[in-house]
């Protein structure tokens, strides 16, 4: 074991995210005896030293040694969050471009117009997979690691992504994303990895990576599959009908994800694990008041006790958490369906009110999206959660894609440049606007739970989102299939239905954002969020230093 001595009000100022107050300004409101929101110092001039106890062979407490003399981003940490996320969002948003040519040349769909039904099937599976398996593999993150699940999560994209692309029937196709799925439970673990990696001032920047990630993958994804699929005849001078592209056409963009699946996998024997597992007598914590959990998640020591004597059947009375995943399934369910929706309306007959685009010409307005979405998440957001809170960010982006869902329907009457500007203009805007709503439930979920629980929580909040994104391509898919059908109707004709329902699933979103139905965590010490709710006091008891938290 090793002991760190920390000055109290740096630590303080640690455990606080600094609350808006410099060093300076706490140590001349600390001479006046308080410190404006939450701290109250008692009298004394010298710094008390407060000890930290950390275990040698624990890789969590290796990890906040680390964070508490690195005061920078810790870069390379962060670029595994992003290939990571980025290896799982790459094989759910790249089949969406060629999913309607694949279901076509399947033989499955007896007319067009129920092709995009069949498709939802296909999209669904996966989720349907991951629902049934995401609280398993947060429960394995929380005993065994954040890293395991990773690499197999990792190592599923490798093996069932790449059969995904050999398929030659509809059955076989849906059996690989089921598995795909069932395998792949690494989003809820990169999750808990985020919050526990970097120091807590980062964290809000930890949180906007992996929204980045997940947007950039589901960019980047329908690029690749527009791209790469059927190349024999995009490409017929460099890939011949004969040969293995040429018989399995939508296998490049496959085989090109699983490639860099595989390069993640081996990356990731690098990973630095976050986990505390503590095996030597726990007894000598629990005897020690001057050492406080070796995680800088703000919970104290009492609570941390309670929470690990707690079954994981008390996370669902944690309202504050539960509260959150609601609001992040909706956000999901709408993000799901739409992403199917945009690529099924982007490729159908300009009669059927769409837009009659190829699979590359849905990739290539995909990408040009990315650009601005990544900009935006790395430079633009960090500053506004801390200005207004992540809360707040997220309703009005919510509140903003009412009105831009309601436009595409006249889009569609569009052409030419003009088009393709607008369309361009649009989908940039939409990514941006969904992945600043999703972040922000990212950064609430994490803060209702202490460390141990991470994993399962945020298992926990997977399983809720595949349930969701289960139903959003499947029931996106029926929907655009029952509207293109209806296109003299005389209430929201065509696509105006499709585009009307996603409003709906958009305004509940943003209903779930105001009290009662969302309630902020107390537990956690974070300036936006508990700066009203809760006094951190600081007291003197002979040699030793204690600690209160009270609402």
């Amino acid at each position: 074991m090793v002991e760190i001595e920390i000055p109290l009000e740096e630590e303080i100022v640690r455990r606080t995210g600094n609350a808006g107050f410099t060093l300076e300004e706490r140590r001349r409101d600390r001479d006046a005896g308080e410190v404006e929101g939450s701290v109250v110092w008692k009298e004394r001039e010298e710094e008390p030293l407060l000890k930290k106890l950390y275990y040698e062979n624990c890789p969590g407490c290796k990890v906040d040694q680390i964070n508490e003399t690195r005061r920078g981003i810790p870069i390379k940490e962060f670029l595994f969050i992003w290939i990571v996320v980025l290896c799982n969002a790459l094989p759910i948003s790249s089949l969406f471009p060629f999913l309607y040519f694949m279901i076509r040349d399947f033989h499955i769909a007896k007319r067009d117009q129920d092709i995009g039904f069949y498709a939802g099937y296909v999209g669904s599976s996966f989720m349907f997979g991951r629902t049934l398996t995401a609280i398993f593999w947060g429960m394995v993150a929380d005993r065994y690691g954040r890293k395991p699940v990773i690499i197999m999560g990792t190592t599923s994209v490798v093996l069932f992504n790449t059969l995904f692309g050999l398929s030659k029937n509809f059955w076989m196709a849906i059996s690989m994303r089921f598995l795909l799925g069932c395998f792949n439970g690494l989003l809820g673990p990169i999750k808990a990895y985020a919050s526990e990696v970097c120091r807590q001032e980062y964290q809000s920047l930890s949180m906007s990576l992996i929204s980045t990630s997940w947007g950039i993958g589901l960019i980047i994804g329908p690029a690749l599959g527009g791209f790469l699929a059927q190349p024999a005849e995009k490409f017929p001078n460099v890939f011949s009908m004969d040969s293995l592209f040429g018989r399995f056409p939508y296998f490049l963009p496959c085989l090109c994800t699983s490639i860099f699946a595989m390069v993640v996998s081996v990356l990731c024997i690098w990973l630095p694990e976050t986990l505390h597992i503590h095996r030597e007598n726990k007894k000598e914590i629990s005897n020690s008041y001057e050492v406080l959990e070796a995680s800088p998640n703000g919970f104290d020591l009492k609570n941390d006790k309670e929470g690990i004597k707690a079954s994981g059947t008390s996370l669902f009375k944690n309202w504050p958490l539960m509260s959150s995943i609601i609001l992040y399934c909706t956000f999901c369910l709408q993000d799901m369906a739409y992403t199917e929706i945009f690529s099924l309306w982007a490729v159908s007959d300009r009669k059927y009110g769409g837009l009659s685009f190829s699979s590359q010409d849905v990739g290539e307005v995909l990408a040009i999206s990315g650009c601005g979405l990544l900009l935006f998440q790395l430079f633009l957001y960090p500053v506004a959660e801390r200005t207004i809170g992540a809360i707040m960010l997220s309703r009005l982006a919510a509140i903003s894609t009412i009105p831009l869902l309601s436009s595409y329907p006249f889009v569609a009457m569009l052409s030419g440049v003009t088009l393709t500007l607008v369309l361009n203009c649009v989908s940039l805007l939409k990514s941006v606007l969904t992945v600043t709503a999703i972040t922000g439930t990212f950064i609430l979920q994490n803060n209702a739970v202490p460390q141990h629980l991470r994993g399962a929580a945020n298992g926990i909040a997977l399983t809720g989102q595949s349930v969701f994104k289960t139903f959003g391509p499947a029931g996106g898919g029926a929907l655009f299939a029952w509207a293109q059908k209806r296109q003299i109707a005389a209430f929201l004709p065509g696509d105006h239905m499709v585009f009307f329902a996603l409003n709906v699933i958009v305004l509940i979103s943003v209903i779930l954002t105001f009290k009662p139905f969302l309630a902020l965590p107390t537990s956690r010490l974070q300036p936006q969020q508990t700066k009203d709710l809760e006094v951190l006091q600081v007291e003197q008891q002979g040699e030793g230093v204690t600690r209160k938290y009270m609402e």
